[in-house]
């Protein structure tokens, strides 16, 4: 009975325990594909599930981001989720807080801080970002959007945030 088990239960979830550590230690530093989904990021991204790919590793071994870039990063308000965003300045950088007008005077103006972004969604009035959170501290970027890959017929590779390398 007992190599029955051995044989047909236990050797099976050892397996499926050893593929899903070693994806998850592959996605957390290199890479892998997620799931996106809300209306913050519109048109760049749909409300409906898309897929994309991400890049962990440039991130952890420190390239610089750029202004333009789609980054994932833990939310500063709830640190458990993890919302897509676009880097709109960089240290040093003085941004206008709220170019709307909806959230504060679009007269009031930021320095960010060194070690911080400035992040926002490409649909601002569905968005909540750096117009809500302030500057943002680098070290919540996990990584960085390199493809959308699903749905198919909306493939697109981003070269870097103001760019798109090419469409399908």
């Amino acid at each position: 009975m007992w190599t029955w088990i051995k044989k047909y239960a236990v050797r099976p979830a050892v397996f499926a325990l050893k593929v899903g550590c070693g994806y998850h230690v592959f996605a957390e530093n290199v890479g892998g594909a997620r799931m996106v989904h809300g209306p913050s990021m519109l048109p760049t991204f749909s409300t409906s599930t898309e897929w994309i790919i991400e890049d962990a590793l440039s991130v952890r071994l420190g390239r610089p981001l750029k202004r333009g870039e789609l980054v994932v990063l833990d939310s500063p308000r709830s640190p458990r989720d993890q919302i897509c965003k676009r880097v709109i300045g960089l240290p040093g950088d003085v941004v206008c807080v709220d170019p709307t007008g909806a959230v504060v005077p679009s007269t009031e103006h930021c320095v960010i801080p060194e070690g911080h972004i400035w992040i926002a969604g490409d649909n601002a009035a569905a968005s909540i970002d750096s117009r809500v959170y302030g500057p943002v501290p680098i070290a919540l970027v996990k990584t960085r959007v390199v493809a959308r890959v699903y749905p198919w017929e909306s493939f697109t590779i981003f070269r870097n945030g103001s760019s798109v390398l090419g469409e399908i």
